[in-house]
């Protein structure tokens, strides 16, 4: 079956998906004076969820209870795939902005419609121009808005969760906002670093609990915390 499953993908699903991407984008752009719009990130989750329904993978979301709506926070979670992106978007029930790399500005029509929503682009190679980036991150949290970081600043070719690097966790550190970890398992399995096709495999995304860092002495200690909470979340 799996060589008629990865025909689907590139004769009808890959097709079908970039048309519900273009869509998204073009509406997202049409709406930029509301970046912050519920209406546009329904459409926004919608697009991310067809992805999951196209490939036929099955979703599990756990820990949604330890969100409260009208509280901004940053969520910190590890990257196994670019899959990550569409499971986070699709279901994490609050409007919220991808700290996002540089890169990712050039795909046409999608790096647009990413940035007149609020994600933020960040150049890794720039210290100056990444630090501003950061400080644009922490002026759009409030009334409710969070942001998403990878710490781990790219994804993991194993699956495994690598160090949290300390330059991607200084929002974290310096919004003094409640941080909760997201733990994701099963995308490294659904479309591995270089993969390229997918690979049906059930996906899960827990919502761990919020932690207050200005509890913690040491700013190293604090990233510790949060990338030992992700790592419990992946077996909770």
């Amino acid at each position: 079956m799996k060589p008629l499953y990865i025909l689907y993908q590139y004769l009808f699903a890959w097709p079908l998906f970039a048309l519900i991407t273009l869509f998204t984008a073009i509406m997202t752009i049409i709406w930029m004076a509301w970046p912050n719009s519920r209406f546009i990130h329904a459409i926004q989750a919608f697009w991310s969820r067809s992805f999951f329904y196209l490939m036929f993978i099955p979703v599990e979301i756990t820990g949604m209870e330890n969100i409260r709506q009208g509280q901004s926070y940053v969520f910190v979670s590890n990257h196994q795939s670019f899959c990550d992106v569409f499971l986070i978007y699709g279901w994490l029930p609050v409007i919220f902005k991808f700290l996002m790399k540089q890169e990712l500005r050039k795909i046409p029509f999608v790096g647009t419609a990413c940035e007149v929503c609020g994600h933020v682009y960040i150049d890794r190679h720039n210290l100056r121009s990444a630090v501003q980036s950061l400080r644009k991150v922490e002026q759009t949290l409030k009334n409710g808005v969070c942001t998403v970081i990878f710490p781990e600043g790219t994804r993991s070719k194993t699956g495994e969760v690598q160090p949290f690097k300390r330059g991607a966790f200084q929002v974290a550190l310096h919004v003094h906002l409640p941080v909760i970890p997201l733990s994701i398992t099963g995308c490294h399995e659904c479309m591995p670093k270089g993969a390229g096709f997918i690979t049906r495999h059930p996906v899960r995304l827990h919502i761990g609990k919020p932690m207050d860092l200005s509890v913690y002495q040491e700013e190293q200690e604090a990233v510790n915390a949060v990338q030992q909470a992700v790592v419990e979340g992946l077996e909770a």
